[in-house]
């Protein structure tokens, strides 16, 4: 390792630790309302979902965590182009994304077999691990048509990377401004029909997403093609396969997306045990995770710009910027958690109060009461969550994402078999109510235990620095 290189021209003249939050809020605020929107999309989405059928909302649920579990790998490989992207920009090779972006288009298309594959044969996940029998048509049907928008999720990732990894974060936000917009429309229009088109509930749910994946895909595309951005980039003089390119994002990028996959996997595999457990607590579940995701989704836009800084800084400017830049985002994502934090454990109520506007049935009221009791553990979590993502981003953006698979996938294993091995059993003279209680309860502990673990795992891997030796081009 050059040694210049590895300490950085500017670590001699660091900026105030002002100017440093000041640029990591230019480029994660827009990235915050790009994930923000598809926060409001997804919790749009459920609510209607409710509103139109109880069981609808919670197959919703599943097979929403089924659609990331299978398509986690592609896309956590897929996404690193924009931290690679980011050390391009910082080591002034500007000539290089276009075709760093063509290798990430192809990577894209490769995964047309399978995503046709999980479509035709959508239910047998859910006869395998005995989901109840009145949820698998509903699942089954969502997963199905979310599979069909899949592959322009993954040529939307792919063009997206172009834009965080050259911290054009505002042409994000109004894409996904646009897109969500129209989603939320489809989904009003589609869920309930409207004039001749029928109520198509959880169907039309899924279909309203597939268009907004693909409207996506197709604005980045155009966008791309701007003559500034082809001369500069070389974008249309990239085109073709580069096998050392090629190979170099899939060695960053593979483990990133198997820590995804060893994250939504587990959570995943929770989720259906808990949906074992009967449409109550998986509709509770689903909605103390639609608040969770408000806090936390919008953060994702910071652990991006994190990535993007701290790969760029690195190269460009040495490993004590790039810190400034991680332990600003830190603070930012801190900050932020604590509101969220203190308004779940002093508000859960007026919280569910959404669901329950206007005429509710019973089981619907049930499972807001037994929400409320849930977003107490997202507050105990939701800190420790923040700053998982904060500093497992800041790896990422370095290189280090052999350790983020190995803290991830260890974490997932601990976690699943404490949980499975002293999940609470059934006594003889112990009524159901308090069974499905205790359960529900166990599995939350587990999902907090698993956070915790992983926040003190990449806090630990961030202070100890081995991060800053790596690089990626």
């Amino acid at each position: 390792m050059n040694k210049a290189l590895a300490s950085g021209p500017a670590d001699e003249s660091l900026p105030s630790f002002w100017n440093v939050m000041l640029e990591l809020i230019r480029v994660a605020m827009p990235l915050m309302v790009s994930t923000g929107t598809f926060c409001l999309v997804l919790f749009t989405d459920r609510t209607l979902l409710l509103r139109f059928d109880g069981p609808s909302m919670s197959a919703s649920m599943a097979g929403g965590n089924l659609f990331w579990v299978l398509i986690c790998v592609p896309m956590g490989v897929i996404s690193m182009s924009g931290a690679i992207i980011g050390q391009h920009v910082g080591a002034g090779e500007d000539d290089k994304v276009g075709r760093l972006i063509w290798q990430s288009v192809w990577m894209a298309l490769l995964t047309i077999p399978f995503f046709s594959a999980v479509a035709l044969y959508a239910d047998l996940p859910f006869r395998w691990t005995n989901q109840p029998e009145e949820l698998i048509a509903l699942e089954s049907a969502y997963l199905g048509w979310l599979m069909i928008g899949a592959v322009g999720l993954m040529l939307e990732t792919a063009l997206s990377g172009f834009f965080a990894g050259t911290e054009r974060t505002r042409v994000i936000m109004w894409v996904s401004v646009f897109s969500g917009i129209l989603n939320i429309i489809l989904d009003a229009v589609l869920i309930f029909g409207l004039g001749p088109i029928p109520a198509m509930g959880i169907v039309g749910a899924a279909i309203g997403s597939v268009v907004a994946f693909w409207f996506k895909a197709a604005c980045y595309a155009v966008l791309l093609c701007r003559p500034a951005i082809q001369s500069r980039y070389e974008i249309l003089s990239g085109f073709g396969f580069d096998r050392a390119v090629f190979l170099n994002l899939l060695f960053y990028g593979l483990p990133s997306g198997l820590m995804n996959l060893a994250e939504a996997g587990g959570f995943t595999v929770i989720i259906l045990r808990i949906g074992n457990l009967g449409d109550l607590p998986l509709r509770a579940t689903a909605m103390a995770i639609n608040f969770n995701m408000i806090a936390f989704i919008p953060l994702v836009g910071v652990g991006i710009a994190t990535s993007v800084l701290v790969g760029r800084h690195l190269l460009e400017s040495g490993p004590k910027r790039a810190t400034m830049s991680a332990v600003a985002a830190f603070l930012f994502a801190l900050t932020y958690s604590v509101f969220w934090a203190i308004a779940y454990i002093a508000l859960p109520d007026k919280m569910m109060s959404l669901y329950t506007y206007g005429e509710m049935d019973q089981s619907t009221l049930d499972s807001t009461h037994i929400a409320q009791g849930l977003l107490g553990f997202v507050a105990m979590y939701l800190i420790l969550d923040s700053s998982q993502l904060i500093f497992a981003s800041a790896l990422r953006g370095a290189g280090d994402t052999w350790f983020v698979l190995l803290a991830g996938l260890t974490a997932s294993i601990v976690a699943l078999t404490i949980g499975y091995q002293f999940e609470p059993t059934r006594l003889p003279e112990q009524p159901d109510s308090a069974y499905l209680d205790t359960s529900l309860q166990w599995w939350w502990w587990i999902i907090t235990m698993w956070i915790w673990m992983l926040g003190i795992a990449m806090t630990g891997r961030f202070i100890q620095g081995r991060w800053k030796e790596k690089r990626m081009v």
